[in-house]
């Protein structure tokens, strides 16, 4: 018997992989990430706020990946671009003062090879000159950094794309005796969306029994949300935490409406 995993299961792990630009300046990157994706079989491409798209530049840097470009999806802000995602990954050059679990291309696809099979998964990278803002790696479970010469870090986004693609090609499973995918409504990982229904809930909860001051955030929600992405609940475990936070609400309302 045959044990070399199809084609059929190969392209239904790779097109459950999104590569998300955020804010990209020049159109001609788009063309060229879409080249890059097409290469290494990921098809999925989302772009976030870009300056200019659709653009004739773009189409010619893509140089016969207009299939890629053409089905690209567009949206105004980050959130919306990973509403059905399970895993997100960032990526970033700079040390941040909150540190995020960090992966390298290669850890980074490894990972990705170990949850695609529950959800969605994305790789969001952000501008050319200024990368993701700490607000978007909010969103995201963990960070890529790519190994480069300390004296000099440049890489444009085609190239950083092009690396993280090929890592995750060469991790694609090359034997598999029987498929056994996962359906969606058995899984029980959790989506973006509903991973921001309990940031929303932990906030107002929090509000409510006098420990967090929106007036006065510091990094409170940002440290609870790295916290969240990198403990990486089940559906299970995020009901019941949700469940812990709606009785302390009901405590401390009923306490506020005691006489005296």
């Amino acid at each position: 018997m045959d044990k070399r995993i199809s084609q059929t299961i190969l392209d239904d792990i790779l097109d459950n992989i999104s590569i998300v630009l955020v804010g990209t300046t020049h159109p001609g990157n788009i063309g060229a990430v879409a080249r890059a994706m097409k290469t290494m079989g990921l098809r999925r491409l989302c772009l976030v706020e870009p300056k200019r798209f659709p653009c004739a530049e773009a189409t010619a840097r893509a140089a016969g990946a207009d299939d890629v470009l053409y089905a690209a999806r567009v949206f105004p802000a980050l959130p919306m671009a990973l509403v059905d995602c399970h895993w997100v990954i960032g990526t970033s050059a700079r040390v941040r003062s909150i540190q995020w679990p960090e992966f390298t291309p290669r850890e980074c696809a490894q990972r990705t090879m170990a949850v695609v099979k529950d959800g969605p998964v994305a790789l969001v990278f952000g501008r050319e000159h200024s990368g993701l803002t700490n607000e978007e790696l909010d969103h995201c479970h963990a960070v890529m950094r790519i190994p480069t010469n300390t004296e000099y870090r440049s890489l444009n986004l085609a190239s950083a794309v092009q690396l993280a693609t090929y890592e995750i090609r060469m991790a694609l499973p090359a034997e598999q005796a029987t498929p056994n995918p996962v359906a969606a409504d058995e899984s029980d990982a959790i989506s973006a969306l509903e991973r921001e229904g309990l940031y929303r809930h932990l906030e107002v909860s929090l509000q409510e029994i006098g420990y967090y001051d929106p007036e006065k955030p510091k990094k409170l929600m940002r440290r609870l949300r790295r916290f969240f992405n990198r403990a990486e609940p089940s559906r299970s475990e995020l009901n019941i935490f949700r469940g812990i936070l709606s009785a302390a609400q009901k405590a401390a309302r009923q306490a506020s409406n005691r006489p005296g």
